[in-house]
């Protein structure tokens, strides 16, 4: 980044500005959209769990379901955020959501049986859902001052956690009062909030001055900082090329966009391995109810939430690179403990749920560093592309993830126990392996960006090799 940008003009005074009520208002309505989308994106669990018997679904079938909202994500993903970089991060988010909860409100009213319209409305699911966080994540990234972004935008990060633990406390709480339709019907929630943030929540300042909407951006800022517009100074400088919608710009850059995709991808595959499948093995392989079964996911969300607490927490203290390597070796370890310990109950519980709880604390975790890091390394202009790119890997996890155990047990079988525990141990191996893959991005492809102020490009390619240097000089102060 050079030098005057971060000495003066109107981003220096807007990255200085203190974290307010106004700042945290922003925080929170986003952090909804995180919230409520991923709470639409995991209720598909606990709903397939319930009908998958008496829609006599196959493995094949419930894997269309389940890798629906994977594919919907790729699509919207990409989408959105060539779309977040040319027409800017508000508006995106907002439409995102509103596609996210009308397709999530619709599954609960489908026939007995229909489970392809149930995987299109899932397409439709995870389309919004990448629609509304790719820009959501990168307007928050822009918005939160250097000095503080590391901690607060991983932080930020946990809120799909939170939307986990909700969709499994709402299935077990409330299927058996409202039935798997009612609680498919509580899907439509991220409309309202979509409506709040086009309400309140600004345009970002930066990608405004990345377009060269100068005038705007000023008035953005002093709004946003509560001062007389002729107070807030104009950029004092541009980049060359303001942001586009073309997508190969990312590929220029090929470190970071291998490093991407790997710990995107791989870190998805897992996690949606293991979280959509999770419930029916448990069901099967233990005979257990359908409520039981969400009651014991709340402690995996609850595990999953403390992981990234954990991280927002440590992340400043030891930089982006070294955590990311500290918390993708020991979830591959988990991963492939809990298939070979899948049918194993210990004083009463499952030990394949305790090492799922570990597992979400390491790999969930790992999500909210990798979440901003991702923008952090491609600065302003390609942002909202580069958030789309990330999107887009964890997309194709959410096709993955699902797909594994189908795969290995046999798309045509019948849901069952037995296909299911023949089938979890080589399936979680192949899923702990993803992780090792995303050790491999952060020791070898990663850059640093902590305590860097975001610039509107990505690190030159001499600040990268030094970055890449191995000690201590790899983590900023």
């Amino acid at each position: 980044m050079a030098a005057a940008e971060a000495s003066g003009g109107l981003l220096a005074q807007f990255d200085e500005a203190p974290l307010d009520r106004r700042y945290w208002m922003i925080f929170g309505l986003l952090a909804a959209v995180y919230v409520f989308d991923f709470f639409d994106l995991s209720l598909i669990a606990f709903i397939l769990a319930a009908i998958g018997r008496s829609w006599h679904l196959t493995y094949g079938q419930s894997a269309l379901i389940l890798y629906g909202s994977g594919l919907g994500a790729v699509l919207g993903a990409l989408l959105w955020g060539g779309l977040a970089d040319r027409f800017g991060r508000r508006a995106q988010t907002v439409t995102g959501t509103l596609i996210c909860a009308i397709n999530a409100g619709l599954i609960g009213f489908l026939p007995t049986g229909a489970y392809v319209w149930l995987a299109v409305l899932r397409i439709g699911v995870g389309f919004g859902l990448a629609a509304a966080i790719t820009p959501a994540l990168t307007l928050i990234v822009e918005l939160t001052p250097t000095r503080r972004r590391t901690i607060i935008t991983s932080f930020f990060v946990q809120f799909a956690a939170v939307g986990g633990l909700l969709a499994s406390a709402s299935a077990a709480t409330l299927m058996g009062w409202l039935g798997w339709r009612g609680v498919a019907m509580l899907g439509i929630l991220p409309l309202f909030v979509g409506l709040l943030v086009w309400r309140f929540v600004p345009e970002s300042v930066r990608w405004l001055t990345a377009k060269g909407r100068v005038e705007a951006a000023r008035a953005e800022a002093a709004q946003y900082l509560r001062l007389p517009l002729d107070r807030v100074p104009l950029p004092t400088v541009l980049p060359a090329t303001p942001p586009r919608a073309a997508l190969h710009e990312l590929y220029a850059h090929r470190r970071l966009f291998w490093q991407t995709l790997l710990s995107w991808g791989a870190s998805t595959t897992a996690i949606f391995g293991y979280a959509l499948w999770g419930p029916t093995i448990v069901a099967l392989t233990l005979h257990t109810s359908v409520p039981q079964a969400a009651k014991y996911f709340v402690y995996v969300a609850i595990s999953a939430i403390i992981g990234r607490i954990f991280v927002a927490l440590v992340a400043p203290l030891t930089g982006r690179r070294r955590i990311g390597v500290m918390l993708s070796l020991p979830a591959g370890v988990c991963l492939a403990l809990a298939g070979y310990y899948s049918n194993v109950v210990i004083g009463g519980f499952p030990l394949f749920v305790v090492l799922l709880a570990a597992t979400a604390f390491f790999i969930e975790g790992g999500m909210s560093n990798i979440s901003p890091y991702t923008i952090e390394q491609y600065g302003v202009r390609l942002g909202g592309r580069a958030s789309g790119l990330a999107h887009a890997a964890a997309g194709f996890g959410k096709i993955a993830g699902p797909l594994v155990l189908a795969l290995i047990a046999g798309t045509g079988n019948l849901l069952r126990p037995e296909a299911t525990e023949a089938a979890v141990f080589p399936a979680f191996l192949l899923l702990a392996f993803c992780m090792l893959l995303v050790t491999f991005a952060f020791l070898f492809l990663s850059v640093e960006t902590h305590g860097r102020e975001i610039g509107f490009e990505p690190e030159r390619a001499q600040a990268r090799r030094s970055e890449m240097a191995p000690g201590p000089a790899g983590i900023a102060d």
